[in-house]
This record gives C-alpha cells, sequence and structure tokens, in this order.
C-alpha cells in the first residue's frame, strides 16, 4: 500500500510537467532579410549583394564585346543552404559578372585587398564556403575583401578565357577604384580556390596579354595594370603549367605565392600545385611558399562517416590542414601586406630586386662536372 501511494504522489507530481510538454511551441518568425537575386528587366541584370553591405560593380558595359547579348538580361540563381537559412551556398546563371567589395574600418584598414574567386568545378560557384566566410575572417586583420562572381562552363562560357578575362579585369578594376575604396594599389591580390585557382594563376602570370589586348583609349581602365599584387592558389585546379600544356612565359614581375593542398589524400590537385610551385621555383621567383598537408583531402571527398569534406575557412575535424589560413597570414604579415597604406611592402621591395637579376640556369642545364684535365 505504501509503495502504490508513494507511485500515485510521484505521477500527480510530474503530470503538470507532461501536460505543459505537450503543449505546442509559439510558432517561429520565418528568417528575416534573405539575399535573393534581383529580377529580370530589359535592362542587363543588376547583381545583387551576397553578403549586407557589399557594393557590386559589374565588371564590364553594357554593351561590351565580352558580354553575351541575348543573356546578359538572366537573373542569377542562387542555390541556398538547407540548413542554415539565409545562407547561400552556390550561383549559377552568371551572365553580368561583377565584384562585390567589403570595406574594413579606416582604423585598421591595411589597405590590402583580396579577391576571392570560389571553386565549385566550373558548374557553380561556392561563394558560401569561399568567398562570403572570408569577409569577417579578414576583416580582423584590416584586410579588404572582393567577391568575384564569374562566369561558368556550365552556362556555355570558357574557363580558360572568359572566365579567367573576368579575374584579369576584376583586379584591374578594383585597383581602378582603389582610392575611392580606401585600398592601397599596391596591395591588391587574387586568392582562388579549386576551379577558382584556375583563374587566379593565370591571372598572376598573363596579366601583360590583358593590358595590351584592352588598351582602347575610350575604355576607362586602360592603362590601370591588371598585375595582381599576390596570388592565393588554394588546393587548385590546373594552372597554366599543368603537365601537357604549353607553359606560357613567366614575366619577371610575376607575384609572391601562397600555395596550399592535401597531399595525397587529394593526389591530383596536389600534382597541379606542385606544377605551379615547381614553375616559379624553377626561375628563382622570391616569396613562394608552400604547405602540403600529409592529412587532407580536396573539399566535398566522401569521408568514412558518410559525410563529406569541408573546405575554405572550416575547421575539417581539428585537423591541421583546418588551419591554413592562419599560414597565410604569418605569410602576408611577413610579406609587408598588414602595414598602413602606403608603405612600401617586402614583397614589392624583393620582386624589384629579382627584376634587376638574371634568371638562373634551370636544373639540369648547369655547367655539368669539371672537364678533366688534359694530359
Amino acid at each position: 500500500m505504501k509503495t502504490t501511494a508513494a507511485l500515485l504522489l510521484i505521477a500527480t507530481a510530474i503530470a503538470p510537467s507532461i501536460a505543459n510538454a505537450q503543449k505546442p511551441l509559439p510558432p517561429l518568425p520565418a528568417p528575416q532579410s534573405v539575399p535573393k537575386p534581383g529580377p529580370r528587366t530589359d535592362a542587363p541584370y543588376a547583381p545583387q549583394p551576397i553578403v549586407a553591405g557589399g557594393i557590386v560593380v559589374p565588371l564590364y558595359p553594357p554593351n561590351s564585346p565580352y558580354l553575351k547579348a541575348d543573356k546578359v538580361r538572366e537573373p542569377e540563381v542562387y542555390n541556398m543552404s538547407g540548413a542554415v537559412p539565409g545562407r547561400i551556398s552556390s550561383i549559377v546563371n552568371i551572365h553580368n559578372p561583377s565584384i562585390e567589395v567589403h570595406m574594413v574600418e579606416k582604423a585598421i584598414n591595411t589597405g590590402a585587398a583580396i579577391i576571392l574567386v570560389a571553386g565549385g568545378g566550373h558548374n557553380t560557384l561556392n561563394v558560401g564556403g569561399e568567398s562570403a566566410d572570408f569577409v569577417p575572417f579578414f576583416y580582423n586583420y584590416g584586410i579588404n575583401t572582393v567577391i568575384l562572381r564569374n562566369r561558368l562552363r556550365k552556362d556555355g562560357y570558357n574557363a580558360q578565357t572568359d572566365a579567367v578575362y573576368d579575374a584579369q579585369q576584376a583586379v584591374r578594376m578594383v585597383r581602378a577604384y582603389a582610392k575611392e575604396w580606401g585600398i592601397d594599389p599596391n596591395k591588391i591580390g587574387i586568392m582562388g580556390f579549386s576551379a577558382g585557382a584556375e583563374l587566379a594563376t593565370p591571372a598572376a602570370v598573363l596579366f601583360e596579354d590583358w593590358d595590351k589586348k584592352n588598351a582602347d583609349p575610350a575604355d576607362p581602365f586602360t592603362g590601370v595594370s591588371s598585375r595582381p599584387d599576390f596570388v592565393g592558389v588554394i588546393y587548385p585546379g590546373p594552372t597554366p603549367f599543368a603537365r601537357g600544356r604549353t607553359a606560357p612565359p613567366i614575366p619577371k614581375n610575376v607575384p609572391p605565392a601562397f600555395i596550399v593542398c592535401g597531399s595525397a589524400g587529394d593526389r591530383v590537385h596536389a600534382i597541379w600545385a606542385l606544377d605551379y610551385y615547381s614553375a616559379m621555383l624553377s626561375v628563382g621567383v622570391p616569396n613562394v611558399e608552400m604547405h602540403m598537408y600529409g592529412n587532407g583531402r580536396h573539399p566535398g571527398d566522401p569521408l568514412p562517416d558518410g559525410s563529406r569534406m569541408s573546405g575554405g575557412l572550416t575547421d575539417r575535424g581539428n585537423i591541421p590542414y583546418g588551419t591554413w589560413q592562419y599560414r597565410f597570414i604569418d605569410w602576408f604579415r611577413d610579406l609587408g601586406f598588414l602595414q598602413k597604406p602606403g608603405v612600401e611592402t617586402k614583397a614589392a621591395k624583393d620582386i624589384a630586386v629579382y627584376m634587376t637579376q638574371p634568371l638562373p640556369t634551370p636544373p639540369g642545364q648547369g655547367r655539368g662536372p669539371a672537364a678533366a684535365p688534359k694530359p
């Protein structure tokens, strides 16, 4: 009897809690300020900011021969995250390519600007993890960020020409408006991820050709150099120096490079990373740094637990590969890019010295062993 009474007492005590738990929760409001593409109009499509506060500028005038007149009015298509309301994972249907500029406060501004070129296999532009996430990260170091929305192979464009042109034009445009945006014109670089590195690396070596090709006196950007002051090559696709390609000549003022990739776990991209590094090393380009991580795979690769490898800034399961961005900051600081605007960087000084020196003898073309003395 005592046991039964005790059970009844407990049941009575918890009954209100059960009743309360069964009541429906108040409805949640819908997500606010969710970004969305602009509408189709009779004018060229107006790209909308991916991150709040971005200044969005199309790369080409409406009548540019680089644009497709029958496509330029089509709105972009956003692929939104299924788990995070308002997060744009990727964008497709880009026919009016643009840059989106995010500036930092004057008190911390270094004047440096990084143009971010997302990957996606030329099928999508993964602007979430490989562009938007970097805006607050680089802000903390006083670095201005620029998100490039380049055209894609999936939408009918040539990745080795059309998309590379977008990257080159982006550098030139940022430099042209440097004063208006509080950017040091000598601290503008480009960072490409995977397929985005297939744009960043040609931009780092083919800038002279682009500037000569676009020297029309009627072009307001004529005379503005498209040379990047540095290049970030992040788990890259094939570069201009990939095996089987005809490698272009390396200009004497080629910018310094920061290269990062997984190693055997991302073998194909690691080989492409090595191709670029080897090309720079073979002619003695200063300040080229590479990090190859033994434990690291390409973003999107399947993992043993059924999930997929993350990219960009993500921690990657607390492995060293997840800290590559801090190694980039170390390199960036070492080359003087984190000083105040207007201060000449170590990178610029080293390139100036390098340009006065003869190219080193390529490996295997030296004088060889000393000849035997004649009898």
